[in-house]
């Protein structure tokens, strides 16, 4: 049963993220005084099996000084380390992965994904592609560090590793109420951990095009495409298990995500990493400080 509950979660987590692409569209269009894709069925509310059957079936372009199998396995591994996180997400009464070091797993696994990025914009031997890599791999690891201290701080009040006990630990909006400073932290790490505006820098149109996946077409994009926007919706359920565990707390990080690419401009990239190192770098260090200390003694 659990190879089989696992996969019936990640085709979930796939539709998911297909009507959350149409959702963004939509809330986009919105946003602008236009509408949305409003052609294929029922208010475009099959626009996302169409984008997708427009993608898989184009023809797949690979340079000929890329390196061909690398190039053709990253944006798998890139998907699957997306999906592999979900099962230790209690998305009901418990996780499918239900131990004591969820959250352990969980910031090992998220670390992996540099190594991704960095294999897929290398892999193509193109120079916007690399460069687009490296932005990506200085905004994740800077940003790693103060969102990995931050979910440090919350597991030394939760007293436990495990998503479930951290998830019940939190029984009212108090907690989020009582850690605003350290909420909006976390909220702005989560936008650069996934590359979303107003830190997207990896893919600046004026001097990248589109970053580390410039040179992919067809049903690879697809998967960075997939891997991505799941990636949203992981940091959404986790904001929710780790701050204030109500039903409309994940939908409403999701829109958050949204509101933050409809109104904000693409700030400099040294602005982004002067946020990091500067201030909340610090201001982590600060919180973490007494409450490591407190656990110790």
């Amino acid at each position: 049963m659990m190879p089989l509950s696992i996969l019936l979660m990640a085709i979930s987590i796939l539709i998911a993220v297909a009507f959350f692409t149409i959702l963004e569209r939509k809330f986009l269009s919105y946003s602008q005084i236009r509408k949305g894709p409003n052609k294929i069925s029922m208010l475009g509310m099959l626009q996302p099996i169409a984008d997708a059957m427009k993608l898989l079936t184009k023809s797949q372009q690979n340079m000929e000084s890329s390196n061909t199998d690398l190039s053709f396995y990253t944006p798998m591994l890139a998907l699957l380390t997306s999906l592999i996180i979900f099962p230790i997400i209690p998305l009901s009464m418990y996780p499918l992965l239900d131990n004591n070091f969820n959250m352990i797993l969980f910031l090992v696994i998220s670390s992996m994904m540099v190594y991704v990025l960095l294999s897929i914009g290398w892999s193509s031997n193109s120079k916007y592609s690399h460069m687009g890599a490296i932005r990506t791999v200085a905004q994740m690891i800077s940003y790693e560090i103060s969102f990995f201290l931050l979910a440090l701080n919350i597991m030394l009040m939760a007293h436990s590793f495990n998503t479930t006990l951290m998830k019940h630990h939190q029984s009212m909006l108090w907690f989020i109420m009582g850690m605003t400073p350290m909420f909006i932290v976390w909220i702005i790490s989560c936008s650069a951990e996934v590359n979303r505006t107003p830190f997207d820098f990896a893919e600046g149109e004026s001097e990248l095009v589109s970053g580390f996946n410039v040179e992919y077409s067809g049903g690879h994009f697809a998967l960075i495409f997939l891997a991505e926007y799941a990636s949203i919706i992981l940091m959404s359920l986790l904001t929710s298990i780790l701050f204030c565990p109500l039903f409309i707390m994940p939908p409403m990080m999701a829109l958050i995500f949204l509101w933050l690419r409809a109104t904000l401009p693409r700030f400099r990239y040294d602005m982004l990493m002067n946020l990091n190192w500067k201030m909340f770098l610090p201001f982590t260090l600060l919180v973490i400080t007494p409450m490591f200390t407190a656990a110790m003694l």
